[in-house]
């Protein structure tokens, strides 16, 4: 069983919550995961800026940041967290929804946890396949998933680094 843990600190716009732990599931499902425990949290910029500086030493806020606890087959424990700050600073120039980007965010940290990565273009390339994929269930096509989406100075998820036992855009 998946133990889906939300923490909605933030209050700059409603997150759309149930969505977001459907999404989860259905990655992990479809990644062979049976069991485990995600926590999910929802923040601010400044939340996440702290993270990343805490643990990735970034120095700017980010979009989604994803760390993976424990792993072993059919198992995952972890914790994805999210900006919808960022999300909203982002999705009206991209012509959809903050909890469209919301969830893109989402399914990008636990594609992450699940093992995917974009640091070569070719992993890049993979995991924007997936993006596609799992959000084409939720009837989206971001046109945007090759793009920078974050201004100068701060991360995406074209130039992410993925230190050992963390991930951050």
């Amino acid at each position: 069983m998946i133990e889906i843990e939300v923490n909605n600190s933030q209050s700059v716009c409603p997150a759309e919550v149930e969505r977001l732990e459907d999404a989860v599931r259905a990655i992990l499902a479809e990644e062979h995961v049976s069991a485990g425990v995600l926590s999910l949290a929802i923040v601010d910029d400044e939340s996440i800026h702290e993270l990343n500086r805490r643990y990735l030493q970034h120095d700017y806020p980010t979009d989604v940041l994803s760390f993976a606890l424990e792993q072993r087959e059919n198992y995952l424990e972890g914790e994805v967290i999210v900006s919808v700050e960022r999300a909203a600073a982002v999705a009206p120039g991209l012509g959809w929804s903050v909890a469209d980007e919301l969830l893109l965010y989402v399914t990008h940290g636990v594609l992450h946890l699940v093992g995917y990565d974009d640091r070569s273009p070719s992993e890049r390339t993979r995991m924007r396949a997936r993006e596609r994929h799992h959000l084409a269930r939720f009837g989206l096509e971001p046109p945007h998933l090759d793009q920078p989406l974050l201004p100068s100075g701060a991360a995406s998820r074209v130039d992410r680094q993925r230190p050992a036992g963390g991930s951050g855009t």
